[in-house]
């Protein structure tokens, strides 16, 4: 794959992180392999994941290709710029060509990243899984790598308003290498999983106490922080889609 845009983009994205003074402290990127195909899932906990969960393969000297809703792709600037990196455009209605052109990717060799939570976590804690992340890979025949991302919530995500203040340490942890082989993507999909809630308990423990005091928002309220419990997340999720499922019925009645 040609790419014009992406190293550029890389490079104003680590000047920006210069700028907002970001400190980062990541382990375990020696797991992302230098060639061949290889799929990342990350947790979803901020709008900005897929420019961090990115992060995890740079020593490596890997671009990752994430896939992503298709708002972003049909956003008037965003979606340009989406397409000339490669990400992939999943319509959550019909995912299926999105998991075909994933698997292309990575037989061709590529990065791919992936959020098998599909959407982001209130609690900031891991969601129920998507078995597609399993799925792709099987059929790939290609390493699984669980990545996890801490502090990016801080910056951008739901119901909190955008703070690109100074000083934040952004924690990205990568875990060992999984190999589903499809047989049971049920069960493999909860491999993954406990895999990645060890690697996200061992990084908001090491995480800097100094930046996630008790009573933290960002903080999950199993670590006593403030953040919703994922049964008040759950609720929460599910009044966010009926309140998108009630304005797309009245734009169709408009």
């Amino acid at each position: 794959m040609r790419d014009l845009t992406y190293p550029p983009v890389i490079v104003a994205a680590k000047t920006a992180f210069r700028l907002l003074g970001q400190h980062f402290t990541m382990s375990g990127t020696e797991h992302v392999p230098r060639e061949g195909g290889v799929l990342l899932a990350c947790n979803h906990i901020g709008y900005v994941d897929f420019i961090y969960g990115g992060l995890a393969a740079n020593p490596s000297g890997r671009l990752v290709r994430f896939m992503a809703k298709r708002e972003l792709f049909d956003h008037r600037f965003v979606g340009p710029l989406m397409r000339s990196l490669h990400h992939i455009e999943v319509d959550r209605g019909a995912g299926e060509a999105s998991a075909r052109t994933a698997v292309e990717y990575l037989r061709a060799g590529e990065a791919v990243g992936i959020f098998p939570e599909a959407t982001i976590s209130r609690s900031f804690e891991l969601k129920e899984f998507k078995t597609g992340a399993v799925r792709i890979a099987a059929e790939a025949q290609v390493p699984l790598v669980p990545v996890v991302l801490w502090g990016t919530q801080r910056m951008m995500t739901k119901d909190h308003p955008r703070d690109f203040s100074r000083g934040k340490t952004i924690a990205i942890t990568v875990g060992e290498p999984l190999h589903p082989t499809g047989a049971d993507p049920v069960a493999e999909t909860a491999q993954l999983r406990a895999a990645m809630a060890g690697l996200l308990d061992r990084t908001i423990r090491a995480y800097p106490a100094a930046e996630q005091p008790p009573g933290s928002w960002w903080l999950p309220a199993s670590y006593g922080g403030t953040a919703p419990s994922p049964e008040e997340a759950l609720r929460l999720d599910d009044e966010e889609r009926r309140r998108r499922a009630e304005r797309r019925a009245n734009k169709s009645t408009n």
